[in-house]
């Protein structure tokens, strides 16, 4: 790429990550973000039981207590649960339907895209036997209901997505993977194509504007870490906060900053989005916002980043493949999986199967 395109698509990044923080900053300081509402998560997710019967309702159904729960994995590992391919054209149907009322429509798109990736790879490997794009898996833990504790996952290879209801005031998305391999399809009817492209822009655009004293600061390796730190771990753990804090960027790079954070959070609900959106911005101080780089920041070459703050990390990685094999995902510090909240209702007896 010569250095006009460069530039070109620089400006293209940091204009879409100005945006971003504007829409950010819109939301007032001392305001309360709406609550989701879970009517159509739940409802989606009774419309879906109600298609299954005998083993494939065994199969999509845990106890809300059940350590499945914690079971999570983006890995091609054997899976519990209830996969596409076993589902009819209605019971498919049904299942996209709740992704789509926890998703946004770019949460959905992409996690739609990582799927279709599957067939892309399995024809780059020579083994497409190996690469289903119908070995997804649903699961349910508890009943659903508006107003009562319950939790559903729908995972596969480099797609994981957990989401809990303590209550009906806000559906919580955690952990949340997204990976994407190959990052950019090399050949082909989709050459060029990169689902999680503008994870890599954006946090490059960054990296990019920092001063040679900023950069310093932000670099926590020379080398990348061959994949995001935390794994797939129960418990997302970090020794401690590293990087450049929020408050030594310029407000331009702050703007930035949140732009690489949203574009994580718009793939929740709107309304689950709209609500970090308000917690991030005022509850969050830029002393406690931590962006760190690793690796190279070279187009085309091994990079890892992470932002991180009390209440949520963000890691992405980008080394296995010759660096086209991108990983990345949503932790919330302190409500993956539901959390204390939803510990406590399961404790309190609320209904569940």
């Amino acid at each position: 790429m010569n250095r006009t395109k460069t530039t070109k698509l620089f400006m293209l990044v940091v204009c879409g990550a100005a945006l971003a923080a504007v829409a950010w900053e819109a939301v007032p300081k001392g305001t309360t973000a709406p609550a989701a509402s879970e009517d159509g998560v739940a409802g989606a997710a009774a419309t879906f039981l109600s298609l299954l019967e005998g083993d494939a309702l065994d199969r999509a159904t845990y106890d809300l207590g059940d350590e499945e729960r914690f079971n999570w994995a983006f890995t091609p590992v054997s899976r519990n649960g209830l996969p596409l391919k076993d589902m009819t054209l209605e019971q498919r149907t049904a299942a996209h339907a709740m992704l789509q009322a926890t998703l946004s429509s770019q949460g959905y798109h992409k996690a739609n895209a990582i799927i279709e990736l599957e067939r892309v790879l399995g024809v780059i490997e020579g083994r497409p036997e190996r690469r289903d794009p119908e070995d997804y898996y649903v699961v349910i833990f508890g009943t659903p209901a508006a107003g009562g504790p319950w939790a559903w996952r729908f995972e596969g290879h480099h797609l994981s997505l957990n989401f809990a209801s303590p209550s009906n005031e806000l559906t919580i998305t955690g952990p949340a993977f997204m990976g994407s391999n190959p990052a950019t399809v090399p050949s082909g009817p989709k050459a060029g194509w990169r689902p999680l492209g503008r994870e890599e822009d954006m946090a490059r655009a960054l990296v990019h504007s920092l001063s040679a004293e900023q950069l310093e600061m932000a670099m926590i390796a020379e080398e990348a870490p061959r994949d995001i730190i935390t794994g797939n771990d129960r418990e997302a753990r970090l020794d401690g906060f590293e990087g450049i804090p929020a408050s030594r960027l310029t407000d331009a790079q702050r703007g930035m900053l949140m732009g690489v954070i949203g574009e994580y959070v718009w793939n929740m609900d709107a309304a689950a989005a709209h609500a970090w959106m308000a917690r991030i911005e005022n509850e969050t101080s830029p002393d406690d916002l931590y962006f760190a780089w690793a690796g190279s920041t070279v187009y085309g070459e091994g990079h890892y980043y992470r932002v991180h703050a009390p209440p949520f990390l963000i890691e992405y990685d980008n080394t296995q493949g010759n660096a086209n094999h991108v990983h990345s995902v949503w932790r919330d510090l302190e409500n993956d999986f539901g959390g204390d909240a939803l510990a406590a209702h399961y404790e309190e007896g609320h209904p569940h199967n």
